[in-house]
């Protein structure tokens, strides 16, 4: 069935690359909604949150409505609706950009878990990718092929002995985001900070919102959460990304090496192809088988464990 969140839950935060203070609310939406951002300082200025939305941004995901209003770093909140399989919801936000928290999705999913999730009484879709689609840059690749459930696999390479190269795969059904993926915090070199503020991006980055490395060093207090916490981090902005299909999908997700931009390349490249995936009804045994299966059941259990991450 379709899942909507109970109540308002509601962020304050900094947006990573402008730095501006903003708040953010998550509120529960009607049957078939999908997923809307709201700019409550534009006039209430609505931006579905669909891959044929996006536009080109550096380092995050920007989503624009075609009339003037737009919202970026949308990965991580989008991410934390997925993994805990919310359908239909309304984010009000009242700036250009979703605040960075700590860089994770975890205090998102703690919110979500805390105001409850509430079954709606109307059936979900999903997509089905029926055959294999991919596309490429240079070296980078990022392909969707047939599965009966999300599944991700991803591998990075990274000249820093901090991060070095990293590999994941995971079924992302029975809550598998919010225990293995939802608390690895997003990352960067030293050497890019100073880079990425002189071009005015990162201005609201610190040690304590994103992994910082430099060489074998991790500049962060308290280290990292995870020893592959870097290829985590990109399997969450993954799950994010790979949200603005618009409905679940039931398929297998490769990266290697790839970005916010390439999978957004891959879902226009999958609608481009109609015999490439198809509408399915879930059934009850199905439905085990989405990134949020099993959270409403364990939500107390699920809300305690995203606290300890987020505070950790």
């Amino acid at each position: 069935m379709q899942t909507t969140i109970a109540q308002k839950a509601q962020f304050r935060g900094v947006g990573l690359h402008s730095g501006a203070a903003v708040r953010l609310a998550i509120l529960p939406a009607p049957i078939d909604h999908g997923i809307t951002f709201v700019r409550t300082d534009l006039n209430r200025a609505r931006i579905p949150a669909r891959w044929d939305h996006v536009t080109p941004s550096q380092l995050c995901t920007l989503l624009d409505n075609g009339r003037g209003a737009t919202v970026s770093t949308v990965e991580h909140v989008m991410a934390a609706l997925s993994g805990t399989g919310i359908n239909n919801a309304v984010i009000e936000v009242n700036g250009p950009e979703v605040p960075i928290l700590d860089g994770s999705s975890a205090p998102f999913v703690q919110g979500i878990l805390d105001a409850g999730l509430r079954q709606q009484h109307a059936p979900l879709r999903a997509i089905r990718v029926l055959r294999e689609v991919e596309v490429r840059q240079g070296e980078a690749f990022a392909r969707l092929s047939p599965a009966d459930h999300l599944e991700i696999h991803f591998d990075i390479d990274f000249v820093d002995a901090a991060i070095g190269r990293q590999e994941k795969r995971l079924d992302m059904a029975n809550g598998s985001f919010v225990h293995e993926l939802m608390d690895s915090r997003t990352f960067c070199r030293q050497a890019d900070v100073v880079q990425m503020q002189k071009n005015g991006l990162a201005l609201g980055g610190t040690y304590l919102n994103a992994v910082v490395v430099d060489g074998d060093k991790v500049l962060s207090p308290g280290g990292l959460r995870h020893r592959d916490e870097a290829v985590r981090h990109k399997m969450l902005d993954a799950v994010g990304d790979l949200a603005l299909a618009g409905a679940p999908l039931l398929a297998r997700y490769t990266g290697h090496r790839a970005g916010h931009a390439m999978t957004n390349k891959l879902l226009r490249e999958l609608f481009a192809q109609p015999d490439a995936w198809e509408w399915s009804v879930l059934t009850p045994a199905m439905e085990g088988r989405l990134p949020g299966a099993g959270v409403i059941s364990s939500a107390a259990h699920l809300a305690s464990r995203s606290r300890q991450l987020a505070v950790a």
